[in-house]
C-alpha cells in the first residue's frame, strides 16, 4: 500500500492538529465540574434525604441546570472520542477505533444513568406524586434514583478506565505526543478501575491516595491545547 494513501485514509476529514484542538476544547468546555462541585453539593445532602427532597423541590431549575451540565459533558465525550480516533489513527487504526468504542459505550451507559436524575426532577416537580406515594415512600424513591445514578456512573467508569489505558498506550506509541503523557493516562485509567471496583471487591480498603492518578487527562488536555496545533502529520504505520 502506498504510505501517502494510507496516511490520507487515516485522516480523511480531520488533520491531527484539528483533532487535537477539538479534543482539547472538548475537555476544556466540559461543565461537569459545575454540576459536581457547585450545584449538586448544595442540593443533595448525604444521609439527609428529607432535606435533599426539600432542596430540589425549592430549586427545581437549579437541579435541571445540573442535569443539563451532565448531559452536555456526556455528549462532549462523543465528540472527544471522535477526535481522539483521528488523532491516534496513524498509530494503529484498529486499536484507535477500539479505544473510541470503549468511550462511546461508557457514554451510552452514563447517559442511561442520567435518566435517573430526569425522573427525580419529574417526581419532585410534579405535585401529584407526593400524595400518591406518601412522604416516606416518595423520599425512598428519590433516594433510590439518586443513588442509582451514582452506582451506574461508577460502573460505567470501569469501561472508561479501559478506554484510558488503551488511549495511554496509543499516546505512548505515537511518537508525536510525549510518552510521559501516555504513562500518566494509563495510570489514570488504572486508578479509575481500582476506584470503581472498590465497592464490590475491597470495600474497606483506603484508596485516598488514588487521587494522584486522576491528573492524566488534565495533563493531556493542557498538552492538546498548548501544543496540539503544532503537531506534524506523521507517516502512518501499516499493520
Amino acid at each position: 500500500m502506498n504510505p501517502a494513501n494510507n496516511n490520507a485514509s487515516h485522516n480523511d476529514g480531520l488533520t491531527l492538529r484539528q483533532a487535537a484542538l477539538i479534543a482539547g476544547f472538548g475537555y476544556l468546555l466540559s461543565p461537569v465540574t459545575t454540576a459536581e462541585f457547585s450545584i449538586m453539593p448544595k442540593l443533595v445532602i448525604p444521609g439527609k434525604i428529607e432535606q435533599t427532597v426539600q432542596n430540589i423541590g425549592a430549586h427545581p431549575r437549579l437541579f435541571a441546570v445540573a442535569i443539563f451540565c451532565y448531559l452536555i459533558t456526556f455528549l462532549e465525550d462523543i465528540v472527544i472520542a471522535w477526535a481522539l480516533y483521528y488523532l491516534l489513527a496513524p498509530v494503529s487504526r484498529s486499536l484507535s477505533l477500539l479505544t473510541a468504542w470503549f468511550r462511546l459505550v461508557y457514554t451510552a451507559v452514563v447517559l442511561f444513568a442520567l435518566l435517573n436524575l430526569v425522573t427525580v426532577y419529574r417526581l419532585v416537580d410534579t405535585p401529584d406524586y407526593l400524595p400518591a406515594f406518601g412522604s416516606q415512600q416518595f423520599q425512598a424513591q428519590v433516594r433510590l434514583l439518586l443513588n442509582s445514578f451514582r452506582y451506574d456512573w461508577s460502573m460505567s467508569l470501569v469501561i472508561f478506565g479501559i478506554h484510558l489505558v488503551l488511549l495511554g498506550y496509543l499516546i505512548y506509541r505515537s511518537g508525536y505526543i510525549p510518552r510521559v503523557i501516555g504513562i500518566l493516562v494509563i495510570l489514570d485509567g488504572l486508578g479509575w478501575e481500582v476506584d470503581s471496583l472498590q465497592a464490590y471487591f475491597y470495600p474497606n480498603a483506603h484508596l485516598s491516595y488514588l487521587f494522584i492518578t486522576f491528573f492524566g487527562e488534565l495533563v493531556f488536555m493542557l498538552w492538546l491545547l498548548i501544543r496540539g496545533w503544532k503537531i506534524k502529520q506523521p507517516i502512518a504505520q501499516t499493520e
